[in-house]
């Protein structure tokens, strides 16, 4: 029976797999330090095949390079033997929440993803620590001690004595942030969708070598842009007062960002008053049109003067979409398409506009009557025209939508007739954020947070970015104080979307970040000891993030939300830890006459049930917040995930009517424990016996 890796892909054996593929004359083997064969790449070959002329050696080139960059890619592509444990009693709706909240640190979280998540994230938001030339938390295995990199760099001899001066101000401490960004980003752009969307705050002392670094992992093509973050000026600057930040935005593939229509569109002031009041009437007259039709005409004149709603009172026609106005149905410019649009009630040809249709064919035309999106006249002999919803509806096409600033009704266009979402202008937001600092500091019930992201512009940067995703897929592999957690959560009640989010934080341990800072940042640090103490919980950064999130999402539950949004609030809470199995799993090799206990049982003897569960579903790559019922067969602890995506029984003794009662259940996968069948013959014919009852399930033990 074949047996589960239980650890994180090999990137770069798959990477070398993809070369084989392709030039197999540059793909040889070599072995490692302890004596076993890997694949590995005649990189002078390699380039020699990839060029049309002699290559003889290292030529210049425009490139990034910093010492420890290449250990810092590899470090982003080995694999590592440790899991993700679930914490029931941290989490907020365990079992019916969509939502993760991993603890750990990212890099180890991001690996253990990969597979699971490859190609799911839509939008990835960051606001990592900022380079203050100080050590930083992220000790990854790259990063080297300043002696030794000195000598590597040549700043001081092989004796050990300086070489230059002031060696504070070289490249160390860039090196050594640029390398904790470059794993992970290199991770993280694995998860994100083909047109998938990344932001990572980021302040001056590293924008520069941030953008450099981005067109490296990303590709310079695939810059968007980079927003301006004004937070409110600095009293206490010496020279220019600077008070903002960036925010670098690219695509992973700008070309799939077209090829997909996204329009990025900002509801213009008004338009969300109009959207809640019609939802209001739609609860009072349900499919009473012209009711709701004259409840919204008389609010309209009863709004007062100066209203951003008012300006759009031509949008009182309602059907089931929602407001709407007409619009003409002419072919922009003239001499557009002409055939037979029948009259539902007369059943001759409508009068064809002088200009011709607007829908290119005949077909289309009657894709868009089906959708109810044409608006027939009483009678054939005039042309019917267009609705224009305030909000796009599914199937609508593009001319119909808020994608233009203007209408492009030639004869009226004219501010008032602007549509109701027009691109996002400009690269350039601000919200002074001591505004964000009172909200958070009361949600929180303390002074902790000195310069939090503000959640509210977090909720419609995600809004912008998934106009076709209404449960896009958001991540945060530096949650801090959990953000953009909460501005899921408030897009979500907003705008109706059933977004979802992965945040990630490093258990940082409050009482070494206090002994370690000065200043206002030690105050706020004092303040969330204080915090956490008065309630109870562990003095660690995590568990700052996870109460937040608890908060935030008790506080919007109790707020006027949209009906469409499923109201989760919950999130599963996952910790990274060392592999469920022993070291003999991975090592069988190293078994000696002394060690042979040690193959008693290759699972640590403290790791649940549920434990193996969850390092089950990363190996498989399976969804981590599926549904898990725990079941009782056959006298046998079963758990079931998602109504048979998986299933899994980690009893010992297991029996052959218990093997039969699964396979009947024709489940997608099953796993067992190695050492856990009754007898070695039942093990053995484990396999032929599901291949008989249930041959499309996937058999494997750990």
């Amino acid at each position: 029976m074949d047996q589960l890796k239980m650890h994180s892909p090999d990137m770069s054996q798959q990477n070398i797999e993809k070369i084989r593929a392709l030039f197999p004359n540059c793909v040889t083997e070599s072995r490692t330090q302890d004596g076993n064969l890997r694949l590995a790449v005649d990189f002078d070959l390699l380039k020699q095949e990839l060029s049309d002329s002699i290559v003889e050696g290292p030529q210049e080139r425009y490139h990034l390079n910093w010492p420890g960059k290449r250990q810092a890619l590899l470090t982003a592509n080995a694999p590592i033997a440790k899991t993700l444990r679930p914490c029931r009693e941290d989490s907020v709706n365990f079992d019916t929440t969509q939502n993760l909240f991993i603890e750990g640190d990212n890099l180890d979280a991001l690996k253990l993803l990969q597979e699971t998540y490859l190609g799911q994230v839509k939008m990835i938001y960051i606001d990592p620590p900022y380079n203050t030339g100080k050590d930083f938390i992220y000790k990854d295995d790259f990063s080297s001690s300043k002696e030794s990199f000195e000598k590597m760099t040549g700043e001081r001899s092989d004796e050990g004595n300086r070489l230059i001066a002031n060696p504070e101000t070289r490249g160390r401490y860039h090196s050594d942030w640029m390398s904790m960004m470059y794993t992970r980003l290199n991770v993280a752009k694995r998860l994100l969708k083909d047109n998938g969307i990344i932001m990572i705050s980021i302040d001056d002392y590293e924008q520069a070598a941030l953008r450099k670094l981005m067109d490296q992992v990303f590709g310079e093509k695939n810059f968007i842009a980079q927003l301006v973050w004004e937070k409110g000026r600095k009293n206490d600057a010496k020279f220019f007062s600077v008070g903002h930040e960036y925010l670098l935005v690219f695509a992973k593939n700008t070309a799939q960002l077209r090829e997909k229509n996204e329009s990025w569109r900002e509801e213009k002031p008004g338009a969300r008053d109009i959207w809640e009041e019609f939802l209001r009437l739609q609860k009072i007259h349900g499919s009473d049109f012209k009711a709701m039709e004259e409840a919204i005409s008389k609010w309209y004149s009863d709004l007062p003067k100066g209203h951003p709603a008012k300006k759009w009172a031509r949008y009182k026609r309602v059907d089931k979409h929602g407001p709407w106005r007409d619009r003409d149905i002419s072919w922009p410019g003239g001499d557009g398409p002409r055939y037979d649009v029948i009259h539902p009630v007369t059943g001759k040809p409508c009068a064809v506009p002088e200009a011709g249709w607007r829908y290119s064919s005949s077909d289309e035309m009657q894709r868009q009557i089906k959708l109810g999106l044409v608006e027939f006249r009483e009678d054939h002999s005039e042309p019917p025209f267009r609705k224009a919803h305030i909000r796009p509806i599914p199937g609508e096409t593009e001319e119909n939508q808020f994608g233009s600033d203007i209408d492009d009704d030639s004869s009226e266009n004219s501010e008032e007739d602007a549509e109701f979402a027009t691109q996002v202008r400009g690269s350039y937001f601000y919200k002074q954020s001591q505004v964000s600092v009172k909200y958070l500091r009361n949600l929180m019930d303390a002074k902790v947070f000195t310069n939090p992201k503000d959640h509210d512009e977090l909720a419609k940067l995600i809004d912008y970015v998934t106009p076709n995703d209404r449960s896009a897929l958001i991540m945060d592999f530096f949650a801090g104080s959990a953000s953009t957690a909460q501005a899921v959560m408030k897009a979500n009640t907003t705008y109706g979307t059933n977004h979802k989010f992965i945040m990630v934080q490093l258990p940082e341990s409050l009482e070494e970040a206090e002994a370690s800072t000065t200043g206002t940042a030690k105050k706020t640090v004092q303040a969330a000891i204080k915090m956490m103490k008065k309630h109870g919980k562990p003095l660690v950064l995590s568990e700052v993030s996870k109460e937040r999130i608890r908060r935030a999402g008790a506080a919007v539950i109790n707020e006027p939300c949209d009906p469409a949004w499923n109201q989760d609030i919950g999130f599963r809470v996952l910790k990274v830890d060392t592999s469920n199995m022993a070291d003999i799993y991975y090592s069988p090799d190293a078994v000696s006459q002394g060690s042979l206990d040690l193959l008693v049982d290759n699972i640590k003897p403290d790791r649940t049930e549920e434990d193996l569960l969850f390092q089950v579903l990363l190996d498989w790559g399976i969804d981590l917040t599926l549904p898990i019922r725990k079941d009782s067969l056959c006298g046998k602890t079963v758990y079931n995930v998602d109504d048979g995506a998986l299933v899994a029984c980690f009893d010992r003794n297991i029996t052959e009517d218990l093997l039969k009662a699964l396979a009947e259940q024709a489940p997608l996968r099953v796993v067992f424990r190695d050492d856990g069948f009754a007898t070695d013959s039942l093990k053995i014919n484990a396999e032929q016996m599901f291949k008989q009852l249930a041959p499309g399930t996937d058999v494997r033990a750990i």
